[in-house]
C-alpha cells in the first residue's frame, strides 16, 4: 500500500519493483528479487526457467504487475510459480489500476 499511495498508478512495473525493494530493505523484510526456478519435467530440467519478481520470507511469491486488470493468465502464472517453487502462497499485486488490486493464490 505504501508504494501505491506514494507513486499511484501509471508507472512501469520496474519502478514499482524498485520501490518495493527499497521498502522491504527499510523494513528489514527478508526477500529475494528475480528468484530463479528450474522446471523439472519427468526428471529432466527444461531449458526455460521461471523468475519470480520477489520471494518474501523464503515462502511467499510476489508478482508485480502494472496492467489494466489482473487476468487469468497472471493467475495461471502464479500457480505455475507455486508449483515450481513448492511454496503455498502467491500474491499478484497490480499497480496499474487507480485502486491497488491484489489476488491471493493458495495451493
Amino acid at each position: 500500500m505504501e508504494v501505491h499511495n506514494n507513486l499511484g498508478a501509471g508507472f512501469l512495473e520496474i519502478v514499482y519493483k524498485d520501490a518495493l525493494e527499497w521498502e522491504f530493505r527499510r523494513a528489514g523484510i527478508p526477500f529475494e528479487r528475480e528468484k530463479e526456478y528450474l522446471v523439472n519435467y519427468k526428471g529432466f530440467i527444461l531449458p526455460h526457467k521461471f523468475y519470480a519478481d520477489f520471494v518474501i520470507y523464503d515462502k511467499i511469491i510476489l508478482e508485480v504487475k502494472g496492467v489494466s486488470a489482473i487476468s487469468d493468465e497472471f493467475i495461471a502464472q502464479g500457480i505455475n510459480y507455486l508449483k515450481v517453487s513448492q511454496n503455498q502462497l502467491a500474491l499478484i499485486v497490480n499497480f496499474g489500476e487507480l485502486k491497488l488490486n491484489t489476488k491471493r493464490i493458495v495451493l
